[in-house]
């Protein structure tokens, strides 16, 4: 996206004051929240997709994605054209509470934080804790699967929560942050097998793509893997999930903490690692949080570049 430098160095200042709101406030209530309306209008529409036919269902869900991803796209690009033409003292704050729903780095953090406060209660508070952040059957769940549950979805939402929001905000501005945000929503809510099978593969394979470069991102900056020894490994445990971008952070966080992380019958990270403990559930919030902080301020410095 081109922008003049005045422009640039508006929406710079828009995800410094948006990043400190979510540090202020976290997520808004249901209510005043655009995910959560927008998941109010893709439910009943999946619903009736998925009872379609295949090739109907399929088609179905591949137009409702284009329409939608292009209707939020040119409507949050133009909000964003007028605002850039006011004052900044109006298009700083305005952008930036635009923007600040497309992330939730503190309402991950605390929720993760949330579930190894609730071990000290007992095993059952953390199966219910932890049930706010995964759709998993948590009843089995001994105090070690967990915690290596909380270090998955820590390291995954990393990405589809904040880092990925973050590099397409880097790269197209508030539309580039919407339209990733209704596809990874969308494929959230769309995008599984079974009777979501056909109407949720476009929108499946759309996260797929949009997520590609910002998981690799969120990989590096959770493990540094310079050397080609590190690059190696990490690229195998990341090839041990189905998912194409899942296993990437989730394999990152694994070998950085060098404990072992799994989903029964699916996928076994560093195998040889050692079973998460408290400790390590402490580290991994701490590393999600530096690799958060330090992608921000790559975005923010992309834009600031632009303003030169």
């Amino acid at each position: 996206m081109h922008a003049a430098p005045s422009h640039a160095l508006v929406l710079a200042l828009a995800l410094l004051l948006a990043w400190a709101l979510d540090a202020l406030f976290g997520e808004p209530r249901n209510a005043l929240h655009p995910v959560a309306w927008l998941g109010k209008l893709l439910w009943p529409l999946g619903c009736r997709l998925r009872v379609m036919l295949p090739k109907k269902a399929f088609w179905g869900g591949a137009l409702s994605w284009l329409l939608l991803a292009g209707s939020l796209g040119a409507l949050s690009w133009w909000l964003q054209s007028r605002l850039l033409m006011l004052s900044p003292w109006w298009a700083v704050p305005v952008l930036a509470m635009l923007l600040k729903p497309m992330m939730a780095w503190r309402m991950l953090r605390d929720e993760v934080l949330a579930v190894e406060d609730a071990f000290a209660i007992g095993i059952e508070p953390a199966r219910e804790r932890l049930s706010h952040l995964v759709s998993r059957d948590l009843s089995e769940f001994d105090e070690e699967e967990l915690r290596e549950t909380a270090i998955e979805t820590l390291a995954e939402n990393l990405n589809d929560s904040v880092i990925a929001p973050l590099f397409w905000f880097a790269v197209f501005g508030l539309p580039g942050a919407v339209v990733y945000r209704f596809a990874n929503t969308v494929d959230a809510m769309w995008g599984y097998r079974g009777v979501w099978e056909w109407a949720g593969k476009w929108a499946a394979h759309a996260d797929d793509v949009l997520s590609w470069i910002p998981a690799r991102i969120t990989a590096l900056s959770l493990y540094p893997a310079w050397r080609s020894s590190a690059w190696r490994s990490l690229r195998r445990q990341a090839g041990r999930t189905p998912s194409p971008n899942g296993g990437w952070a989730m394999g990152a966080m694994a070998l950085r903490l060098g404990v072992r992380l799994a989903k029964p019958g699916v996928y076994v990270l560093n195998e040889t690692g050692a079973a998460p403990s408290s400790r390590n559930m402490t580290q991994a919030v701490g590393h999600a949080t530096v690799a958060a902080w330090a992608c921000m301020m790559l975005a923010v410095l992309s834009w600031l570049v632009r303003a030169l």
